[in-house]
């Protein structure tokens, strides 16, 4: 796993999910079994990338978070694809959990599945928060995601640090979290430039605005300030269509905020919880 988490999870596991592909994840354990929360990373990253949120959450809930197919320490499987198949992964998941439900939430590429799975499995949502992240990337998304899975296969994953690094942080944070950021560079540098490719085409090919009737669970939006990749006003966008509130924009930060804030985005998580808790009394 990329950054380590302050807190040693309770279990390091693998599930299979329903194409048999191997799906690597970490369990911790919290005070309370009645709430659970599931954490879905960012494209060509790992888990680590929650390993800062994860502290503030156990105390209230258990948490898991996973490596994605084609990403981390979990398996590819064929080079198809697809929100709803990314979905399916994390339901499959949960199933070899024993979890009937949880909050999800995601960052980035995991915004995007989880706004997939509250869509499709309603029925084990029980709250979404959508990190960094659109429902929809724009006409020309096609084209510019595949362009960036070509780079990748023509002039390696090196060459894109500078470009990543630029949009994933600001250098407050590169200077006070060297070990995260080499650790970092090393996830980045060891992806399958095949699974790469396949992830970035189906970023640009994803259209989730359809869906947003179908989420509805208590939803909650955040977006770094200076984040380029899924500026605020596509979070305004996202926020608008699933019916809640305007999104928390966190000044100063980038595209990567559950690493440079992630005391705000465990308060989005837990606020969700809370309503969450609400309506099932109501």
């Amino acid at each position: 796993m990329t950054v380590p988490c302050p807190v040693e999870p309770t279990l390091d596991g693998t599930a299979r999910v329903r194409d048999g592909v191997r799906i690597r994840f970490s369990v911790h354990r919290g005070a309370t079994r009645s709430r659970r929360v599931a954490l879905v990373h960012s494209l060509a990253l790992d888990r680590g990338i929650w390993a800062y949120v994860v502290p503030h959450l156990v105390e209230h809930a258990d948490v898991v978070t996973y490596d994605c197919r084609g990403h981390g320490e979990s398996g590819a499987g064929a080079y198809d694809y697809s929100m709803p198949q990314f979905a399916d992964d994390l339901a499959d998941l949960l199933d070899a959990l024993g979890w009937p439900d949880a909050l999800v939430a995601g960052a980035s590429m995991g915004g995007a599945v989880a706004q997939q799975f509250a869509a499709s499995h309603a029925d084990r949502t029980v709250g979404g928060v959508f990190v960094d992240t659109t429902a929809w990337y724009g006409e020309g998304a096609p084209g510019t995601w595949r362009a960036r899975g070509a780079t990748a296969r023509e002039t390696g994953f090196a060459s894109m640090l500078d470009f990543q690094f630029s949009r994933w942080f600001g250098d407050d944070f590169g200077r006070q979290h060297p070990d995260a950021v080499d650790a970092l560079r090393e996830t980045f540098l060891a992806n399958d430039v095949d699974a790469y490719e396949a992830t970035c085409a189906m970023m640009g090919d994803y259209d989730l605005r359809s869906l947003a009737p179908h989420i509805t669970a208590p939803a909650a939006v955040l977006v770094g300030g200076d984040d380029y990749a899924t500026p605020p006003e596509m979070a305004k966008a996202l926020a608008a269509s699933v019916d809640a509130a305007p999104p928390t924009v966190l000044d100063g930060a980038k595209h990567l905020t559950p690493l440079e804030r992630p005391a705000e985005i465990a308060a989005g998580i837990l606020e969700t919880l809370e309503r969450a808790d609400g309506a099932a009394r109501a």
